[in-house]
């Protein structure tokens, strides 16, 4: 007897992928090509993502920012406690290719996921290439949760319990703990990692491929091979990814980066680890940002999944 197989996603989200499809045609910008990005364009694409992502004024006074020191100079964290009782503290780290974005760029999704989790954000700057490249940013942000692991209790009495992060940050936030339990053995307190549309190859993999958008790794690898880029020093899709935490990985089916969750869920379970994978028809590269139910649909599940990974007893 042969099976069906398996769907991929709830069948039941299709119904939502022509209201996603008319919102992405309107956020579109320019595909990508092999034309290399001049210090022109990087400071064009900073300014339109500054400009896009800035949250109302209500919205921001919800936030504090602290400096804390990092290995080459300051890091800038920016910081929101929910109300109610903590139960947690989230290291947030955004995305942007590894050379756009800034941490007040969440704070509209900060406030959001604080209130469904009890858990205190902490979104950190970190190195952006070309004027910090490789390594700066996967340094800054082990410094940013280690900062964490020696502070949250009391600054804001609960302890460091998820690392997240987006696109780029999705990756550096699994090489932060890869970090923290190849040099520090400080990963045990970890619940979850809240993975979202994250790039894990650096040295492509099909559907980055297919769908383009590579040039910005030259601007944060810009002395590394080609060749080399699958260091999973770099790649964490190559790395041992044994004794890590939970973690929700998050992607659509349009998304660029749509194998990388793919395949890092599959080598996340591998390792004996818990990976939950959500996938969601139609949606492209930083859906979730966008005012769409699909978008809606996955940030609770990712709400409510963290929520659940700080439950006693759960992991």
């Amino acid at each position: 007897m042969v099976l069906p197989p398996e769907p991929l996603y709830d069948p039941a989200l299709d119904v939502h992928v022509a209201e996603m499809d008319e919102i992405a045609a309107m956020m579109q910008v320019d595909g990508d090509d092999d034309t290399p990005l001049t210090a022109a364009a990087v400071a064009a694409a900073r300014e339109l993502v500054d400009a896009f992502t800035v949250a109302p004024e209500s919205v921001q006074q919800q936030f504090e920012t602290r400096s804390i020191p990092g290995p080459r100079g300051p890091l800038e964290l920016r910081i929101h406690v929910p109300e109610g009782d903590v139960r947690g503290v989230t290291l947030d780290l955004h995305g942007g290719g590894f050379f756009i974005g800034r941490p007040a760029m969440n704070d509209r999704a900060n406030v959001r996921y604080a209130a469904a989790t009890g858990s205190v954000t902490v979104s950190s700057s970190y190195g952006l290439g070309p004027e910090e490249p490789f390594p700066a940013g996967p340094d800054d942000c082990e410094a940013a949760a280690l900062w964490l692991l020696a502070h949250a209790e009391a600054e804001f009495g609960a302890p460091l319990r998820v690392i997240g992060g987006q696109s780029s940050g999705a990756n550096l936030a699994v090489l932060a703990m890869l970090r923290l339990r190849d040099r520090h053995d400080a990963l045990a307190g970890i619940d979850a990692a809240n993975l979202v549309f994250g790039v894990y190859d650096l040295s492509l993999t099909p559907s980055q491929i297919r769908l383009g958008n590579t040039r910005f790794r030259d601007l944060y690898l810009p002395v590394v091979p080609v060749a080399d880029r699958n260091d999973p020093a770099i790649s964490p899709l190559y790395a041992d990814l044994d004794g890590l935490p939970p973690a929700l990985f998050t992607v659509g089916t349009t998304d660029y980066l749509y194998d990388d969750s793919l395949f890092m869920a599959a080598r996340w379970r591998a390792a004996g680890n818990r990976a939950d994978l959500r996938i969601y028809p139609g949606c492209p590269h930083g859906f979730t940002g966008y005012p769409a139910e699909l978008a809606r649909i996955a940030n609770r599940v990712c709400d409510e999944w963290v929520a659940e990974r700080l439950d006693p007893g759960v992991n």
